[in-house]
């Protein structure tokens, strides 16, 4: 089993906060830091602003040592595939071969009328399209260039450079859809996050990826299982009900049964039940980017207790 802290700092966090949480969770023992890629907060009034994913990704690159880093999930509207390709590959440099790329379809319509960009309404055939010119620069032998020619993007004789220091880039693709995301999990990922599923959704979304992975003639034991939810951890109600304040709720909303709430023992009969399913990689959302004690605690006080 593998564990990581993963943050909304669209929500209100500085470039420090993050850094904060990486090195915490760094020096506890976690897989990874992962982050979401959003330019406007949906919850509160987002201060001091937003944070980009990928210019966030490269400083930590150059900050830690061991750490996986990457997103949950860049959407496909807010960069070109050839740019992305490119940045996702200098990061993997800079961090000497840590970088993992989740690539989604994008969700956030208001962020993309805040901010000017475009979204349009057919975002899986771009994600389809994007996962082919990412992937496709990266394999491209050096020495030879990569041409692609689809409905929304087209290369001519790419020269394929640079190349990220993995081959390939681990390649993370989540979601609940029964079929498209399925498919392009089996076609593209080495990585299909569950999302953030009620315990009885779990076996019908991996039965989905099972399918897929026959349909394209893939062992479904290369695709590593995860998921992320919402993480609420401490010693005692009284903290537990203070991070649930944090962001608005009671310690009531987030006892709902899917959360993951509560001490060491709590949280390790979740993280049992996920595994019971499969699951290898467990993300940690923590969401008051704040608090640093609270990956403290999670770190020092949980992770020593959970299974391996």
């Amino acid at each position: 089993m593998e564990y990581c802290v993963f943050t909304e700092p669209h929500l209100g966090a500085t470039y420090a906060d993050q850094l904060a949480f990486a090195q915490i969770a760094e020096r506890t023992g976690f897989t990874g830091y992962f982050r979401s890629d959003h330019y406007l907060s949906g919850m509160g009034d987002g201060l001091p602003g937003p944070t980009d994913a990928w210019v966030t990704l490269a400083g930590l690159a150059r900050e830690t040592s061991t750490l996986r880093l990457g997103t949950l999930v860049s959407p496909v509207t807010f960069r070109h595939p050839s740019v992305l390709a490119i940045q996702v590959a200098q990061v993997d440099e800079m961090s000497s071969g840590r970088v993992e790329l989740g690539l989604g379809a994008g969700w956030f319509a208001r962020e993309h009328t805040a901010y000017g960009i475009p979204f349009p309404p057919k975002r899986f055939d771009l994600l389809e399209e994007q996962l082919q010119v990412v992937t496709g620069l990266w394999s491209t032998p050096i020495g030879e260039t990569f041409s692609f020619d689809g409905d929304y993007y087209r290369l001519d004789a790419a020269p394929a450079l640079p190349k990220p220091v993995q081959s390939p880039v681990p390649v993370v693709i989540g979601g609940g859809g029964p079929r498209r995301t399925p498919d392009l999990v089996a076609r593209f990922a080495r990585e299909y996050n569950v999302g953030f599923p009620e315990d009885h959704e779990i076996r019908a979304r991996i039965d989905n990826l099972h399918a897929a992975c026959e349909r394209v003639g893939r062992d479904p034991a290369t695709v590593r299982l995860s998921i992320a939810m919402s993480t609420f951890a401490g010693a005692t109600d009284a903290d537990l009900a203070r991070r649930a304040a944090a962001i608005g709720k009671t310690l009531d909303d987030v006892r709902d049964g899917t959360n993951i709430v509560g001490g060491a023992d709590e949280i390790g009969e979740r993280v049992e039940k996920y595994r019971s399913f499969g699951i290898e990689r467990v993300y940690f959302q923590v969401l008051d980017l704040q608090d640093a004690e609270h990956v403290d605690f999670l770190g020092t006080e949980v992770l020593p207790h959970l299974p391996r």
